[in-house]
């Protein structure tokens, strides 16, 4: 069998490109180059003003005490030097408040997103009468400045006998109503089929929620653990109600109290302040993977 020959009146009809079709087509190329180094340009600035402030932090922290008090300071540091680290070592509580602020952020993140994964896989698969009218309520909390609850806040504290401890940080703060909205909404895409497939087979509640779940929910998790932990860790106000002892400080308490000196020792300001801002680094380095995918699914239903 002969292969079919080409149709070469076909090719031949085929109309050339145009000279005008040919300049629109390298205008068009030309104007989405322009915009994509426009758009690369606005990225760079806008990481450039983001990066520039812990910069800042990082040179003052290591540039000695003389050199941060001049009349005009350098970007770069003249002299690099560990002695503002050392010194918040020996002047002040630093590994206590360290271990106060790394006890409340990590219990706090375990209470926290136990409950609101709770409460959100309730709220999202259950049916039981005035559901719709608590779950509202729960947001209405959201729009309460938290000035208006510190002093009932503190006075049940009080009565518990939780001040100056820890756990009277940990335990008002144990549900977050943003978190149990993120979580409900999350879980709203999870198949209903999939958990009554359980069920038919005989997986009782809390089996379902731990085997089929809580698996399925990791990029909230994520999300959860992240907000919670930076929440926690950077939380002034409640804890400043709280904590009288300098003994029971957490690290932005301490770095208040340096900052509140009559003569404050900025580079100890900027080093204390680098070194608390790590541990958030870490914890984000470390979920980011799921931090876009939970945050766009709590709108999917």
């Amino acid at each position: 069998m002969s292969a079919a020959a080409p149709d070469m009146t076909a090719v031949a009809d085929t109309p050339a490109p145009s000279m005008t079709d040919t300049g629109e087509m390298a205008g068009a190329a030309g104007s989405r180059r322009l915009a994509n180094a426009l758009i690369w340009c606005a990225l760079v600035i806008g990481a450039v003003v983001m990066i520039f402030p812990l910069y800042w932090m990082l040179a003052t922290a290591i540039r000695p005490r003389a050199e941060v008090f001049e009349p005009i300071v350098s970007l770069l540091p003249q002299q690099l030097t560990w002695e503002n680290f050392r010194n918040i070592w020996l002047r002040y509580p630093f590994l206590s408040w360290t271990v106060n602020s790394s006890f409340i952020a990590v219990v706090a993140v375990a209470i926290t997103v136990s409950i609101n994964l709770l409460c959100g896989y309730v709220f999202a698969k259950f049916r039981f009468p005035g559901r719709d009218v608590i779950f509202f309520a729960i947001l209405g909390a959201l729009m309460i400045p938290i000035q208006v609850i510190l002093v009932p806040e503190f006075l049940v504290t009080s009565w518990l006998g939780l001040l100056n401890s820890p756990w009277g940080v940990i335990l008002p703060r144990a549900a977050e109503a943003f978190g149990v909205f993120m979580v409900r909404q999350f879980m709203v895409s999870i198949p209903d089929e999939l958990l009554e497939a359980a069920r038919l087979d005989g997986a009782g509640e809390m089996r379902i929620f731990l085997r089929i779940v809580l698996p399925l929910s990791r990029p909230i998790i994520a999300v959860l653990i992240i907000f919670t932990f930076m929440w926690r860790w950077n939380d002034f106000a409640w804890p400043l109600v709280v904590l009288t002892d300098q003994a029971q400080f957490t690290l932005p308490l301490g770095l208040n109290l340096l900052r509140g000196e009559a003569n404050p020792d900025w580079g100890g300001v900027m080093a204390l302040a680098l070194v608390s801002l790590l541990p958030m680094l870490l914890i984000f380095l470390i979920f980011q993977r799921y931090l876009v995918q939970g945050i766009a699914s709590t709108g999917l239903k």
